[in-house]
């Protein structure tokens, strides 16, 4: 149920702030804090694996909640997006920023950054003039202690006003204090008294004069000396929330207008959010002189010296690449086994369901349908998709745990913004290696709605582990072929040249987009290097399995049950004794010509929309006249299947580009379906992808024809 006037003191609100609460009795609390504080880390640590995630309705703002229980009462915890302020310059500071005012959460908890305390408490200060529910978590003690940092926990209460907690909540240090704190202030067993940041008199006297007014209009709905600020700061968004959830539409109060027109006329408006702005820094570096001591200087030298080899301009791409390489090698290698294995159990119970089915006396038909097209394609889909995701998005999120993929970022901001795209979009990108729905759901963290968009539309020209399997073995048996006891090396650096060409291709697409149907500036955004930490590696590989890999194989298996339907009709009904399939293949073959491809090679991607998993089944099964989808047992069967339906090296070639560059899998189009509530940049997404594959492939087939370099 959502908050509601029993459980939080404001009328009912709408869906934005629904909080699953069991009884009138729970606690809500909400989670504040910059990015790369150990919000997450402290969220996950209160509320262990009972959480769940989702949308704000409304925004692609991600959504977290959690429960736990403390001294017998239920708190429901509610992971507002990171922020550096609340001064709603994007989505995520007005979400976070309407929760804390409109939700009425029962105590707010900040989490800050013991090591960087001074830029964290600009946060804290806003809150602050928000609510007094506040609790300050100083988190990550263990590394201020490390770099000899210092935090004057009680002073820095004694000056804020409200209680002050310190945490490492890596380790679940200070946690339990945490909690019992939470339930004083939200049971007002703590009296708070916020510290009051001081502007100059003629902004105190404006800010009075509005009050005044908002007393007699608001009542106790809000913070009318915060709201007083904000209007006389121009804040149209908070006029927009007012009404939205108070039902108070300010925007239409004639004599608030004038009162603000006044006010206006007394002060430079070009130096009002600069000068509230300036108030608030002034005041947190006043409050960390006075509660913060290094006792030395260079604590992040070690950090220093690992960024000027990382992030240079020399070594900081070739060190990424060549990474990025080893993780791609680890997960192709390492998931062979698994995979095999995988595939062998779904296959013994494929025979075990046969046996179980002919007892019955099932028809053949029925059997056909439910085992062999829809069991075998989920069976493919699964075994292929897990394993390679079980291991690229744990490295993935340890890299993450580590601070390393915030030093990516930095290094590809400048060809980002060259292509007038958005340098947190390099995070995306990456996170589309392991699967690009993922890599959609990413695109949450960039700000900027335009920009969002670009990054979801070229997400796709990454491949995905669906189409590694494609990649791999086309590399394998055709490019790298000929390297004798490197094969294995050739392959690797055959694919990542592949990605690289999958890179440049979504510069050069985010660069047309933005000139184009998407047009507009790049926007500028804080990238913030957090120090380097230990990763937790079993919090990391917990995280990432059910966050990641089970949340995006759920959706390829809802996709791929109906598409095996789809393929063993089409397979297995004949129209003048020839199969559907193959009708449409001869219908495709003249224009996949001219693409370097054939016609079953089309279809096979047509029908492996689903996934990209199921297009080397779907293709030998093709060649071999089969009903459903069979895999050889070895690659080099598999070559010589292909190359005596003639296939060269310019056939695996356009195949391997039309893999890179062709449509979204489905999983994919139904996530870009529910991030972008909309159909036109779903068909969007669907259709520059496509267009791209058919061009790139067109002209490197006419152009090595035309060379004389394939027969």
């Amino acid at each position: 149920m959502g908050l509601t006037n029993q459980s939080t003191g404001t009328g009912a609100l709408k869906e934005m702030f629904e909080v699953e609460l069991e009884s009138l009795e729970d606690i809500v609390v909400a989670l504040a804090g910059n990015p790369n504080t150990g919000k997450s880390t402290v969220f996950n640590s209160l509320t262990g694996l009972n959480q769940h995630t989702g949308n704000w309705p409304g925004k692609t703002v991600t959504n977290a909640q959690g429960k736990y229980k403390y001294n017998s009462k239920r708190y429901i915890l509610v992971d507002l997006p990171g922020t550096y302020s609340l001064l709603a310059n994007s989505a995520e500071e007005q979400v976070a920023r309407d929760f804390v005012c409109f939700g009425n959460p029962h105590a707010t908890v900040v989490v800050t950054d013991a090591t960087c305390l001074e830029r964290n408490l600009n946060l804290v200060l806003q809150i602050l003039e928000i609510t007094n529910k506040v609790v300050v978590c100083v988190n990550l003690m263990d590394e201020a202690k490390r770099k000899k940092i210092n935090v004057d926990l009680k002073k820095l209460s004694e000056i804020l006003g409200v209680p002050v907690v310190g945490t490492t909540a890596r380790s679940g240090q200070g946690l339990d204090k945490l909690k019992d704190t939470v339930q004083k202030v939200a049971k007002g067993e703590i009296e708070t008294n916020p510290i009051k940041i001081k502007y100059n008199k003629i902004f105190e006297d404006a800010i009075e004069d509005i009050k005044e007014y908002l007393d007699n209009t608001v009542e106790d709905k809000i913070n009318t000396h915060w709201t007083s600020l904000r209007l006389i700061d121009g804040d149209q968004p908070l006029l927009d929330s007012m009404n939205e959830y108070l039902n108070i539409d300010l925007s239409k109060d004639e004599l608030l207008k004038q009162k603000l027109e006044s006010v206006h006329a007394n002060l430079y408006k070009e130096s009002i959010r600069d000068h509230i702005v300036s108030c608030i820094v002034k005041t947190a570096e006043g409050i960390s002189k006075k509660t913060v001591l290094t006792e030395k200087k260079k604590h992040n030298e070690i950090d220093r010296k690992f960024d000027n080899v990382l992030t240079s301009r020399i070594f900081g791409l070739p060190i990424m690449i060549a990474l990025l390489g080893i993780i791609f090698w680890l997960t192709i290698q390492g998931a062979n086994y698994p995979s095999a294995m995988l595939a062998q159990g779904l296959f013994w119970i494929e025979g075990q369901l046969t046996i179980f089915f002919n007892w019955l006396g099932t028809p053949t038909w029925i059997h056909d349908i439910l085992i062999l097209g829809m069991y075998r394609t989920l069976a493919w889909v699964v075994s292929v998709m897990l394993p390679p995701m079980a291991i690229f998005f744990p490295i993935f999120t340890l890299l993450e745990d580590l601070g390393y993929l915030p030093r990516v970022a930095f290094n590809l901001d400048h060809y980002f913004k060259k292509a007038c795209a958005h340098g947190k979009q390099a995070l995306t990108m990456c996170m589309g290696f392991g699967c690009n729905a993922a890599g959609i759901i990413a695109c949450r963290i960039i700000d900027s709605p335009r920009e969002r968009l670009i990054a979801i539309i070229t997400n796709n020209f990454v491949p995905c582990n669906g189409r590694f399997p494609t990649l791999i073995a086309l590399a394998t048996i055709f490019i790298a072929s000929g390297a004798g006891a490197f094969n294995s090396v050739a392959a690797t650096l055959s694919i990542l040249i592949t990605i690289i060409l999958g890179v440049f291709i979504t510069l050069m697409i985010s660069k047309i987009l933005s000139k184009t149907i998407l047009k507009g500036l790049p926007s500028s955004f804080t990238l913030e290097l957090p120090p380097y930490r230990k990763p937790q590696v079993g919090r990391v590989i917990v995280r990432s399995i059910f966050d990641r890999t089970l949340f995006v194989l759920g959706r390829a298996v809802a996709v791929a049950a109906p598409a095996g339907l789809v393929i063993w009709v089409m397979a297995n009904i004949a129209v003048g004794n020839v199969s559907i399939l193959t009708h449409c293949a001869q219908f495709l073959d003249p224009f996949a010509n001219l693409l370097g491809l054939d016609g079953y090679i089309l279809m096979a991607f047509i029908l492996g929309l689903p996934a990209n998993e199921i297009v080397i089944p779907i293709l030998i099964m093709s060649y071999m006249s089969k009903g459903s989808m069979l895999e050889l047992d070895s690659l080099s069967e598999m070559r010589q299947l292909f190359v005596d339906n003639g296939w060269t090296w310019l056939t695996a070639v356009c195949t391997m580009l039309f893999s890179l560059n062709h449509w979204p899998c489905g999983t994919t189009l139904w996530t870009i379906r529910k991030e972008t509530q909309s159909l036109k940049w779903t068909w969007v997404s669907f259709i520059i992808p496509t267009i791209t594959g058919i061009v790139v492939c067109f002209i490197v087939a006419q152009g090595a024809r035309l060379l004389g370099l394939v027969l």
